[in-house]
């Protein structure tokens, strides 16, 4: 049996062995199947919270997805990252002719060959992402987001070879170095918590043997944290979202609203002045937000009919307008979120396909409101300070 990417650790009279793999390397996919067959484990760990099981598991999960659901519960950004997220990971599986995450598939099924229990031992996904999301600031937000959009238009192609020799840990070390400087506050909620979690409910999984099927990138850390005990309650609770983004979403609108409420008592024109501003900018930049996304004419107009008030509630969002229209105008297809699959793995796909142009479209305007809000609070300021004083 290969031994190559397999660390073995005996702790407390367990024998835990862990697989580093290359979430689209068909060699690795053939490494677990190997492994787990040869040692006949008590238990097989996956890297994989019930989420993304439930994912891997269902092939068709785009076809149950209600679009309409998905724009009112306010998921449409959530949605939209994760679909891009995994859009590199997808298109570089189809190059390689396999399924991405194939060597979690292959891990599951084994385990159930062997009458292995099956532990799903990552933490939970939406965790993960509200702790990085809330980790990282606003400038970290920004680079994480073109980070991702440029793994959208990036068509690179890399080799087989290139592929498993991201399993060396030599590499990994390095690529992990370039990481961290690049996104220092991203590697701990991502990576190091992971690790820690991961080697936690390893240690704990039933049985003498345990098998666990990891990504490479998690393997130097799990082999340092399972020898520490991990809170896994300290790991899994979301930190308290801070009071200060909910002051300031209302003290725009209180203060444009008071700004121009004076300036009408003081000078009617300048009132009027301001509030033209307001609806121009908000209105206008929410509408560039649809045509972008290529929504329909009567999207368009809703979201331009919408943001000069829904920027002055912060309870409401003109891309959420925008996006339902859209959705009833040009509701998507069951061929549509049967493609999802496909069209994800391209820039032009994103466009095309009236389920992912919803969620753009949502996004987009969202984006435009928000620029239009500050633009035109600021102009509205600008006639106060010129009128008034």
């Amino acid at each position: 049996m290969d031994e190559n990417n397999i660390t073995r650790i005996h702790l407390d009279g367990k024998e835990i062995i862990l697989i580093g793999t290359a979430h689209v390397s068909k060699q690795s996919a053939e490494q677990v199947k190997e492994v787990i067959e040869y040692e006949q484990p008590d238990s097989v760990c996956v890297e994989l919270d019930e989420q993304r099981f439930q994912s891997v598991s269902e092939g068709n999960k785009w076809k149950k997805m209600d679009i309409f659901k998905v724009v009112k519960e306010k998921k449409s950004t959530l949605l939209l990252m994760n679909m891009m997220i995994s859009s590199f990971q997808n298109r570089v599986a189809k190059q390689f002719g396999i399924k991405p995450g194939q060597e979690m598939i292959q891990g599951i099924e084994s385990a159930e060959e062997v009458g292995a229990e099956l532990v799903l031992a990552d933490r939970n996904i939406q965790t993960t992402f509200s702790r990085v999301w809330r980790s990282i600031g606003l400038s970290g937000r920004a680079k994480l987001l073109l980070s991702v959009f440029y793994s959208i238009f990036n068509r690179e192609t890399i080799s087989e070879q290139e592929l498993e020799r991201m399993k060396n840990q030599d590499m990994l070390n390095t690529v992990m170095n370039e990481f961290t400087e690049a996104f220092p506050r991203l590697k701990k909620p991502l990576i190091d918590e992971r690790d820690q979690y991961l080697a936690q409910k390893i240690k704990e999984a039933p049985g003498k043997k345990i098998v666990a099927v990891l990504g490479a990138a998690h393997v130097p850390g799990i082999k340092e944290e399972i020898f520490q005990e991990q809170d896994l309650t300290k790991l899994t609770k979301v930190p308290p979202k801070s009071k200060a983004p909910k002051v300031v979403a209302w003290a725009i609108p209180i203060i444009i609203l008071s700004i121009i409420a004076y300036t009408f008592s003081v000078n009617p024109d300048a009132g009027y002045q301001q509030t033209l501003s307001w609806i121009i900018w908000n209105g206008s930049l929410s509408a560039i937000g649809a045509i972008v996304a290529l929504g329909h004419p009567i999207t368009v107009l809703t979201a331009f009919l919408v943001a000069p008030l829904s920027s002055l509630n912060p309870m409401l969002a003109a891309g959420w307008f925008a996006g339902i229209v859209q959705a009833y105008i040009r509701k998507p297809s069951v061929a549509d979120f049967e493609n999802l699959s496909e069209d994800v793995l391209s820039f032009k796909g994103f466009w095309q396909n009236k389920a992912t142009r919803v969620l753009l479209i949502v996004v987009l305007t969202n984006i435009g409101s928000s620029l239009g809000t500050f633009i035109g609070g600021a102009d509205v300021i600008r006639v106060f300070l010129e009128n008034i004083f």
